[in-house]
């Protein structure tokens, strides 16, 4: 299906076949069927209940305050100090090796972040084996993200209440709000209660996340700080500069900024309800690309892009080369024909979209094209 005509089609159900914007999000990332019928006595209890909250201005005083972290904020303040002037020591007293090294740890860690602890544990894109996990946990430590268990935990809340006052990362204000303040600001009781309600069962049977949850810090440290500042000194005798600044606060912010777009991407490559789509998939800053949209209502196809990309981006290339290493099993998709006939119907019948996507491609059940990914075997 051309980006285009998926779009098109998109907006061609929102207007005629408006879903409720209140419900749950997870419910549709379980394809749990809601019933499209409710008694008058319900409604109009659900309707009393969402008034008396909305006019109860304690509650939304409550609900809506959030309180700048200010150890971090501070924090952050520095790091962008020591990596703006690391960019100037990259150009005026570092080695190639430093710089080549940086490179080399900054997409170690970008990959443990997309990869790891967003494709493959928040949406289960895929299965990796225990040695592509223990790899991918590795990386995720050197991005600095947090333990995998919390960083899974947050962004499934994202998606539970995307666009909500309770979304983590809200960003109706601007781009500024979802990409850097809701990252300096502390949790509401109501979203950490919102945390404490989020299905990890699946996370908590990981062995790899759970060794990496206990023994994180110690992990954080040899592999964050230890590992990036010590290499250039010991082994090709750069200074301390370039270790300190280079190597660990310029790859630091860069890592940073990055891995946070996987919340706020959508600000920057999402659909606007009032945007006409073009006739151009080209992505980044120039043209929208609209594919987080996509990811919004499927997100366990592994080939959606945290960054306006679909089935193109490095991401996805490295995660088809650890299936033809057989380190990556059961990559889920869904094919472009089940797309295009499940918001056929969806625009027939008024059904959520996701449910009759979800059903074109259960009778689809195509098995994975065997030029998908590389064949080990052509080159051995």
């Amino acid at each position: 299906v051309p980006l285009v005509e998926l779009v098109t089609a998109r907006a061609v159900v929102d207007r005629q076949y408006p879903i409720r914007k209140s419900a749950n999000i997870q419910n549709i990332l379980k394809m749990e069927t809601q019933s499209n019928v409710a008694s008058n006595s319900e409604i109009q209890e659900q309707q009393q209940h969402q008034t008396e909250k909305l006019t109860s201005t304690d509650t939304i005083k409550e609900r809506i305050k959030r309180e700048a972290s200010w150890p971090f904020v501070l924090f952050y303040i520095h790091l962008n100090i020591l990596g703006l002037y690391g960019i100037f020591i990259m150009f005026t007293n570092t080695t190639f090796l430093t710089i080549l090294f940086t490179f080399a740890l900054t997409f170690l860690g970008i990959l443990g972040a997309t990869a790891g602890a967003h494709r493959l544990w928040a949406h289960q894109t895929y299965t990796a084996s225990t040695s592509l996990r223990v790899f991918l946990m590795l990386c995720q430590t050197i991005a600095g993200q947090g333990p995998i268990y919390r960083w899974v935990q947050t962004h499934r809340l994202h998606h539970q209440k995307f666009r909500q006052e309770d979304d983590p990362f809200y960003s109706a204000r601007s781009f500024m709000a979802a990409q850097v303040n809701a990252q300096i600001m502390s949790y509401t009781r109501e979203q950490q209660q919102l945390l404490s309600q989020v299905d990890m069962s699946d996370i908590e049977q990981d062995k790899v996340v759970m060794f990496q949850k206990k023994y994180y810090w110690v992990l954080y440290f040899v592999l964050h700080v230890l590992l990036p500042v010590n290499a250039p000194l010991e082994y090709w005798g750069d200074s301390i500069a370039a270790a300190t600044f280079v190597a660990f606060s310029l790859r630091y912010l860069i890592v940073l900024n990055v891995c946070w777009l996987i919340n706020s991407a959508h600000f920057i490559w999402g659909l606007d309800k009032n945007f006409k789509p073009s006739d151009s998939n080209s992505v980044f800053f120039i043209t929208k690309s609209y594919w987080p949209q996509y990811h919004y209502l499927l997100p366990n196809d592994y080939q959606s892009g945290e960054f306006g990309d679909y089935g193109s981006d490095f991401v996805t290339a490295m995660i088809r080369v650890f299936a033809a290493l057989d380190m990556a099993t059961d990559l889920r998709t869904i094919s472009s024909v089940a797309v295009r006939k499940g918001l056929t119907t969806a625009v027939e019948t008024g059904r959520p979209i996701v449910e009759c996507i979800q059903e074109h491609a259960t009778e689809e059940m195509n098995e994975m094209p065997k030029n998908h990914f590389l064949n080990r075997d052509r080159f051995m």
